[in-house]
């Protein structure tokens, strides 16, 4: 079964576009390595919450937007082995990302139901 990478950020609401021809561009890059699927969203109904939310968790801004994001990759293996070239890949440093990283949270799963 597919393994699966993903992650949750604020977006500055000014930089949509921005962040869609980025992710465009990181798409490919992905393919690239591995990745069998990359789907990007962009939060319209993201309600913060009392004691967790999305919104909590990254920290976002009133002038910003949740995005969440998902990778599939044929095993984990890949996927390791994808972001490993990635932080290891010197036409990634420097790259200017609309978004601030530092508040981003991500992780990995292994799928156990996928219908």
């Amino acid at each position: 079964m597919n393994y699966v990478s993903g992650f949750v950020a604020a977006v500055p609401t000014a930089n949509k576009q921005a962040y869609i021809e980025f992710s465009e561009k990181m798409v490919d890059y992905f393919k690239k390595l591995g990745a069998v699927r990359v789907t990007e969203g962009w939060g319209e109904d993201v309600p913060d919450g009392e004691v967790t939310s999305f919104p909590m968790a990254v920290k976002k801004e009133d002038n910003e937007t949740v995005v969440f994001s998902w990778m599939e990759w044929p095993d984990k293996a890949t996927c390791d082995k994808a972001m490993e070239f990635m932080f290891s890949d010197t036409s990634m440093s420097g790259q200017d990302m609309p978004l601030d990283g530092k508040r981003m949270i991500f992780g990995g799963f292994q799928l156990i139901v996928d219908r």
